[in-house]
């Protein structure tokens, strides 16, 4: 947490969440421990889940911090911290003006350096990413082995958003950020901040015995505001608000131990498509934009999150008994060589999943792409779609693999589960 001197009082910055690193951490941990006091120093604190888990200090460390601007309520956007600086007093930091030079009386306007028309330039040519979002550093490269900039990721996003955003509307997210590109420190961050755009929903998800306040996108200048705060990755809870209690899809994760050929996997993903087949359930498959598979299965909102859990388990049981030699459901690294792990645990409170659609913090900028069940004859896997080929693909003739998706109306009945064990 953040804070500047102002006429004696001190005013709180916002939160800084990223630049550190292990070693920093370790040297950072005594240093604030031994300042920790029971009352906020600040005369504007923060309230509510910004506050909470806080561990107030006395304001005696000075920080370093890059940041991009002030937002209107006084935090700073894009805050990376730096370092500390004992040289400096923690009374000398106060909020920065920018100076303004008048010019003398008779003097001529300096004439436009080239530098300066090129950056109008770069202006035109850089529109806003989306009504009311302009990308700052548009330029940066986010993906550089591919010539991604982030401005290619925000111009996706908005490309993609009719696909995309019924697939977001009205759920928790859960963001990979990564402000200098995929190949930088990247994190992830499920609760609102002061710096993120207000395009920007707000989704109300009770935690603990309270409740805490998650982002969510409706709508393409969401997703613009988004990338303009370095996000890349979108994972959306399976639940949608107001039932964020009773999820509506279900997702089973095959993760192959990496020696395993693309035909085991082939293999594995028609098993439990036959499976659900005899169970009467409809299952759409997408890439994950790495080296596994995901099958979807929608479902009408009756069962509780641990009956989800308890029948997506069961379903992984039941292949692990009858195929034990191709499966594993256990966690435990050593249990998965030469074995395909069914990853049923995103089926569970406050679990996420990859978005269909999204750009993955990955070499070449993979994406998460929905497919036919008939498109496995060739590997698919990792960067075959891309934030390149998929406008394309979406602008082609091509049917939707997944125009059905929500109009497929399906129940988890006891009888399935009966059928299970």
């Amino acid at each position: 947490m953040l804070g500047y001197h102002d006429g004696g009082a001190l005013r709180y910055a916002g939160k800084v969440g990223t630049g550190f690193d292990d070693k920093t951490l370790r040297m950072l941990a005594p240093e604030l421990a031994k300042r920790e006091v029971t009352a906020p120093p600040f005369v504007n604190p923060p309230r509510g889940f910004e506050a909470r888990s806080a561990h107030w200090i006395r304001p005696e460390l000075v920080a370093e911090v890059a940041f991009t601007e002030w937002s209107d309520d006084g935090a700073l956007r894009h805050p990376s911290f730096q370092g500390l600086r004992p040289d400096k007093k923690p009374e000398d930091v106060v909020r920065e003006k920018p100076k303004t030079h008048k010019a003398s009386p008779g003097a001529k306007p300096k004439a436009r350096t080239p530098r300066t028309l090129a950056s109008a330039k770069a202006a035109a040519a850089h529109p806003r990413a989306a009504p009311g979002v302009r990308l700052s550093h548009p330029d940066k490269l986010y993906f550089p082995e591919a010539g991604v900039a982030k401005q290619d990721l925000a111009r996706y996003y908005v490309t993609v958003a009719p696909k995309l955003l019924p697939h977001l509307r009205g759920r928790p997210l859960s963001l990979y950020r990564c402000p200098d590109g995929w190949q930088g420190q990247c994190f992830f961050q499920k609760h609102a901040d002061l710096a993120v755009h207000e395009a920007v929903s707000r989704v109300a998800v009770p935690e603990g015995d309270g409740t805490a306040t998650y982002l969510g996108a409706n709508s393409a200048a969401a997703l613009a505001g988004l990338v303009q705060w370095g996000v890349i990755e979108l994972h959306p809870w399976g639940a949608r608000a107001p039932r964020l209690d009773r999820p509506d899809r279900l997702i089973f994760d095959f993760d192959p131990d990496e020696k395993l050929a693309w035909k085991e996997l082939v293999t594995a993903v028609g098993l439990l498509r036959t499976l659900l087949g005899e169970l009467c359930l409809t299952g759409f498959l997408k890439t994950t934009g790495g080296k596994g598979l995901h099958v979807v299965v929608p479902i009408r909102p009756t069962l509780t999150w641990e009956a989800a859990k308890g029948f997506t388990k069961a379903v992984a049981d039941f292949l692990v008994r009858t195929f034990p030699d191709r499966f594993t459901a256990t966690l435990a690294k050593d249990k998965r060589k030469g074995k395909i792990f069914i990853d049923y645990l995103r089926n569970a409170t406050g679990a996420t999943a990859i978005a269909p659609y999204s750009v993955r913090a990955r070499a070449n900028a993979p994406v998460a792409m929905p497919i036919e069940w008939s498109e496995l004859k060739r590997d698919v896997r990792f960067a075959y779609f891309n934030l390149r080929n998929v406008p394309q693909r979406l602008a082609g003739t091509r049917a939707d693999p997944w125009a059905d998706f929500f109009t497929t109306r399906q129940t988890i009945t006891a009888a399935m589960r009966k059928q299970l064990a």
